[in-house]
C-alpha cells in the first residue's frame, strides 16, 4: 500500500497549519512503516495502482480540480477537509438549495460549498478534526455520514520539553503573554487582541507573518502604538527559540474567530503555558476545561480571560493530555488503522 499525499497548490507559500500537519504526519506515518509519497503532478511517469490512496488535505476551491480528476481515473482517495463555517447548519443547507435552483438556469455557479461537498462525497472516508467540524460537513454541507470519521490534529512531542531560557537571553522577557499567528488574516482576528493587550500592563509578544493588506497594515500601525507589544516577524517552526518562547509565556492567546484547533495553542500548551483561545471551531475538542474561552467577537472579552489565565498559577494539566492524547504518533497509529479499513 502507498499513500500519495497532496494538497491545494499554494501550501507551502502560506505555510499555515495545514503545512505543518503534512510534514508532521507524513513523518509519523514514515516512522510506522508507511510508504508516504507527495504526489507530483509535474511526474509524467506517474500512475496510481489499485493498492494506492491519495490522502488529500484541504477540501475547497485550491483541491477541486484534482479531486474531480481521482474520481474520473478511478482512484481511491481520502479527505481532510480542513471546513469550518459560523453559519447554522440550516442557513448552508439553504444556501444549497438555492444553488441547486439557480444552477438549472444559470449554467457554471459552484459555489465553495458544493465544492465542499463534491469531494468529500467522492472520497472513501471523509476525516474532519473535530466533532464539531463533521457535524457542519454532514448536517449543514449533506455529505455522506457514514463516511465520516474523525482524525484530530497532532503535535510534536518536542515542545514538552521546551526551556524558557534561551528566549530571555534573547529578549529579556519572562512571564508575557505571547500569541504566534497570521497578522492580517481576518479569521485570525489580530486587531481585537493588540486593543485587549494595550489594556493589560504586562508584556506581550506576538510571533508571525504580516499579510500585505490592509488588515495587516492597520494592526501593524496599532502594534507600533503599543508600549508593552513586541511584534517578532516569524520565528521558523523548527528554531528552538519557538520552543523557548512557547516556554516562557504564561498565558498563550489565540482569539480567532474560529480554530480547528489551533497548532500553536496545542505546542504552547505542552510546553506548559496557560492557553486563552476561541471557543468556536472545535477547540473544546482539544482543551477541555484547561483553558480560557473568551468571545473574540469582545475586546473586554479577552482582556478578561487573559488577565484570568496570568494570574492564575501554571500546571501540567493540559499538557499531560495532550501529551496523552493528541502527540503525532497517536494520529498516526488511528490513521493506519483507517487505511486498512479502505482496502
Amino acid at each position: 500500500m502507498r499513500i500519495f499525499f497532496t494538497s491545494y497548490q499554494a501550501i507551502n507559500l502560506m505555510r499555515g497549519g495545514v503545512t505543518f500537519k503534512v510534514q508532521f504526519l507524513k513523518k509519523a506515518l514514515e516512522n510506522r512503516g508507511v510508504d508516504i509519497q507527495l504526489l507530483d503532478s509535474w511526474n509524467m511517469d506517474f500512475q496510481l495502482g489499485k493498492n494506492d490512496l491519495v490522502h488529500m488535505f484541504n477540501a475547497n476551491v485550491g483541491t477541486y480540480h484534482m479531486a474531480k480528476s481521482l474520481q474520473n481515473y478511478g482512484a481511491k482517495y481520502v479527505i481532510n477537509p480542513i471546513f469550518y463555517n459560523r453559519h447554522p447548519n440550516w442557513k448552508i443547507q439553504s444556501y444549497l438549495n438555492a444553488e441547486n435552483i439557480a444552477r438549472k438556469f444559470l449554467k457554471g455557479i459552484l459555489s465553495e460549498f458544493q465544492m465542499t461537498k463534491d469531494i468529500c462525497n467522492g472520497a472513501e472516508k471523509i476525516l474532519p478534526n473535530t466533532i464539531a467540524e463533521g457535524d457542519i460537513l454532514a448536517n449543514g454541507i449533506g455529505v455522506n455520514p457514514q463516511k465520516i470519521e474523525v482524525v484530530h490534529n497532532g503535535v510534536e512531542k518536542r515542545f514538552a520539553n521546551a526551556d524558557a531560557k534561551l528566549f530571555y537571553e534573547k529578549y529579556g522577557l519572562k512571564n508575557f503573554v505571547l500569541s504566534v499567528t497570521h497578522i492580517g488574516s481576518s479569521r485570525k482576528n489580530v486587531f481585537p487582541l493588540i486593543k485587549a493587550l494595550q489594556k493589560i500592563d504586562v508584556p506581550a509578544v506576538i510571533i508571525g507573518n504580516v499579510h500585505q493588506n490592509a488588515e495587516g497594515k492597520r494592526c501593524l500601525a496599532e502594534i507600533s502604538k503599543s508600549k508593552n507589544i513586541k511584534l517578532i516577524q516569524w520565528i521558523k517552526h523548527d528554531d528552538p527559540l519557538l520552543e523557548s518562547a512557547y516556554a516562557g509565556c504564561k498565558c498563550f492567546a489565540l482569539p480567532a474567530k474560529y480554530e480547528t484547533p489551533g497548532r500553536a495553542a496545542l505546542e504552547a500548551g505542552l510546553a506548559g503555558a496557560n492557553v486563552v483561545i476561541t471557543p468556536f471551531g472545535g477547540t473544546k475538542e482539544y482543551f477541555k476545561n484547561f483553558a480560557k474561552y473568551p468571545n473574540p467577537y469582545s475586546v473586554n472579552s479577552i482582556k478578561n480571560e487573559i488577565e484570568t489565565a496570568l494570574n492564575a498559577p501554571k500546571n501540567d494539566d493540559l499538557k499531560n493530555y495532550i501529551l496523552d492524547n493528541f502527540i503525532w504518533d497517536k494520529i498516526a497509529e488511528k490513521t493506519v488503522k483507517m487505511y486498512e479499513t479502505i482496502f
